[in-house]
């Protein structure tokens, strides 16, 4: 086999490549500094701007007005702050509301010099940084999209929520010894909530319970009523019908939230068509709305609005576009190709060089909302028979599920860029002949290699020479 490894950057590989400058050059002379914190704020300027160029405001609204009136007294026209928690938010709303530029830098870019760290040298380094350019803003989204993120983002908390009920009601069952959990495999679809409606209505009969299954369901009638004979409790009685309770709350919760987000998502604009419809959607019939679905045509939204359905592409349902969409926009210029978008979303792998060679790839550590619908989009491609499937067990089998599934949420994230910035449509291959094109590629490189060392491949059967 041929070594397809990555090498190193010879020196004369690099002929023609920006180098660095001898002496660092001014480029934002108008610079400050903020180093944010949860009770204040330290925020440096250049020191002939003003006899005090470092100064610490609260962090009431107020408080955030004068930062910004003194910002542009002392002429400030652009400000890194360091993205920490939900503190940088407020802070960056009045800086831009005043007409200063913010430029919200990672943390790891910000590490201070060696010595004694002090939030006056935080923002003092921050503002001498950003003055010679050596600061890289942060992607964000345009206002309308931060808008629906921020309906997403609390959409996908009162899910989580929901999940967390579920999980008491079966403590509650298992302390009950009522295995209605292991029997079905939802509790919260449609029979098994009504069995559990009845027995918060007084019904104790496992034989009466058991006659409100489903016809479709695995388990018989007779293993479902053995499932419901146990020891009604009352304390665990109480605590199960706050949790449907309280599940009916986040349910109503997420309703509503369901339709604010379609009132945002009406007022974008519907560019023409770029591609075609998902040919599986048309196909599946009619049936009522699945759990953690949107109380919308979600899909139908999408299409409408990116102009191309990104559903096609085997692991990304609504849900998971709709992450990504509310992260990024419908608009994916700001990244220039699909590597720079693969490399924002930390999928890709982060060559670590030095003495000529690679010392490590490990991907770049950090959480990143659309990192993680492209892994969950990955996860579900385990019994796929797509070609994405047949890639990801492949994957699997050569460097584990961990990496594999990064790879693939790698190649999700760009095939997902190339159908949204130019509209091009995505065709499954299949499996068959996805392990074809794999069989053949191998093929070409044992040819390769065995000419390379002198020698000819023989088909074991055969006993004829591979040309």
């Amino acid at each position: 086999m041929e070594d397809t490894r990555k090498k190193a950057q010879k020196p004369e590989d690099c002929a023609g490549r920006k180098t660095l400058t001898a002496a660092l050059q001014v480029v934002n002379a108008n610079a400050a500094g903020i180093d944010l914190g949860s009770r204040e704020h330290y925020v440096a300027v250049p020191p002939d701007r003003d006899e005090r160029p470092v100064r610490h405001f609260g962090c009431l609204t107020p408080d955030l007005h004068e930062m910004a009136r003194w910002l542009n007294g002392c002429g400030v026209q652009t400000v890194a702050m360091e993205a920490t928690g939900v503190y940088w938010v407020p802070v960056a709303q009045v800086l831009e509301s005043e007409g200063l530029e913010v430029v919200l830098v990672d943390a790891s870019d910000l590490k201070n010099v060696k010595g004694r760290k002090t939030d006056v040298q935080d923002c003092q380094w921050a503002q001498q940084l950003h003055t010679f350019g050596l600061l890289k803003g942060a992607f964000r989204p345009t206002k309308e999209i931060q808008v629906l993120r921020g309906y997403w983002r609390h959409r996908e908390t009162l899910v989580a929520e929901c999940a967390q009920q579920i999980h008491r009601m079966q403590k509650a069952l298992e302390q009950m010894n009522l295995q209605l959990h292991k029997v079905l495999s939802d509790i919260s679809g449609v029979t098994g909530m009504q069995i559990l409606r009845a027995i918060l209505a007084g019904e104790r009969d496992g034989a009466v319970l058991a006659r409100m299954r489903n016809g479709r369901l695995k388990c018989s009638e007779e293993t479902l009523a053995k499932a419901l004979t146990g020891d009604y409790r009352q304390e665990h009685l109480f605590a199960l019908r706050q949790a449907v309770e309280l599940y009916d709350v986040y349910q109503q919760k997420i309703a509503e939230c369901d339709a604010e987000i379609q009132k945002v998502m009406a007022q974008f604009q519907r560019p023409p068509a770029r591609g075609t419809r998902n040919p599986k959607a048309s196909k599946k019939k009619a049936t009522s709305r699945r759990k953690n679905q949107c109380h919308f045509n979600l899909a139908e939204e999408l299409f409408q609005i990116a102009g191309v359905d990104v559903t096609r592409i085997d692991g990304i349902d609504a849900l998971t576009a709709q992450t990504v969409f509310a992260e990024v926009g419908f608009d994916l210029s700001a990244f220039p190709t699909e590597h720079h978008f693969a490399s924002w979303t930390r999928l890709c792998p982060n060559n670590r060089i030095t003495g000529g060679k690679i010392i490590s790839s490990r991907r770049r550590r950090g959480k990143n909302r659309v990192a993680l619908a492209f892994r969950r989009g990955a996860q579900s491609l385990h019994h796929s028979q797509s070609a994405l499937g047949g890639f990801y067990r492949r994957m699997v089998a050569k460097m584990g599920p961990g990496k594999a599934t990064t790879a693939v949420a790698h190649k999700l994230a760009r095939l997902f860029y190339r159908m949204v910035r130019y509209g091009q449509d995505y065709v499954d291959q299949g499996e068959k002949q996805y392990q074809q094109r794999y069989q053949e590629h191998q093929m070409r490189l044992l040819k390769k290699r065995a000419r390379h060392m002198g020698y000819a491949l023989v088909c074991a059967q055969t006993g004829v020479v591979v040309s």
